[in-house]
């Protein structure tokens, strides 16, 4: 009997991952990226030190993010 309870429960799971796996997202293909949202505790955590490799200002210590490396200047010389 309980076999056929794990059976039921594989094949709810499987019809669920279905439906995800196979939703349309409209956002990504339009080509915008949705930018990162962290609570004030973890931005504060993931900053980074000067010197580390950074994306954009947002990720550095110092909020200068300049040739990919967090830096203490604005211009580098």
């Amino acid at each position: 009997m309980w076999h056929l309870k794990l059976l039921a429960v594989l094949m709810i799971c499987l019809l669920l991952l279905g439906q995800a796996d196979g939703s349309p997202i409209s956002e990504l293909s339009s080509g915008k990226r949705r930018s990162r949202r962290m609570t004030p505790f973890w931005r504060g955590v993931s900053l980074r030190p000067i010197g580390a490799s950074c994306r954009d200002d947002s990720e550095c210590i110092t909020r200068l993010c300049r040739k990919r490396r967090c830096s203490l200047s604005v211009a580098q010389e």
